[in-house]
């Protein structure tokens, strides 16, 4: 069988709980006013999405299906920081992994939170001189394509809504000048 890149998955059940990416666990707390509930909260590592330019000022993406749209998207390159790994090396790594491109530089432009209801942090790295450098090599249960567009049409995607890190976009394009904070 030849190599698939991207495609549309076929979902063959569901389960109650998590499935390894992230964990539920409930938290008990007491209200101010004395009574006392209990909240599910998404537990999980740190993540990282990359707003990768190149010095055409191209937009580096990685087209891939997402479960909980249910879609092949153009996403940001990005995954989980294994363990205590920097931000920075996380976002280089899957930049590679996922797309073949090095980055001249990285800064991690925002850190910010998955949910109101969720410990797990995301951080949002700008990567300046991306130029590619290799094949990529997703790990197993990627299946991704590297796609490149211009910045003028990556801010249109990302205000389309079809890109599940738009809060990160959004962050990555301003720390580069492309937008102008509103404050």
């Amino acid at each position: 069988m030849g190599e698939v890149r991207v495609g549309e998955w076929t979902r063959l059940g569901e389960l109650d709980g998590p499935a390894g990416f992230l964990t539920v666990r409930g938290h008990r707390y007491r209200y101010p006013d004395g009574r006392e509930d209990t909240w599910d909260i998404l537990v999980g590592g740190a993540t990282v999405a990359v707003v990768a330019v190149t010095e055409d000022e191209q937009v580096v993406l990685a087209r891939q299906y997402r479960p909980g749209p249910g879609k092949v998207l153009m996403e940001l390159p990005g995954g989980n920081a294994d363990g205590d790994e920097p931000v920075e090396v996380a976002a280089a790594r899957e930049l590679l992994e996922e797309t073949g491109y090095e980055a001249a530089t990285l800064e991690v432009v925002m850190q910010t939170f998955l949910a109101s209801y969720a410990s797990h942090r995301r951080y949002a790295v700008l990567a300046r001189g991306c130029r590619r450098v290799a094949e990529p090599d997703p790990g197993d249960g990627e299946f991704v394509e590297t796609v490149l567009i211009p910045v003028g049409e990556f801010v249109r995607h990302v205000l389309g809504g079809q890109l599940t890190d738009a809060d990160i976009a959004f962050a990555g394009l301003t720390a580069a000048g492309y937008l102008k904070p509103a404050v």
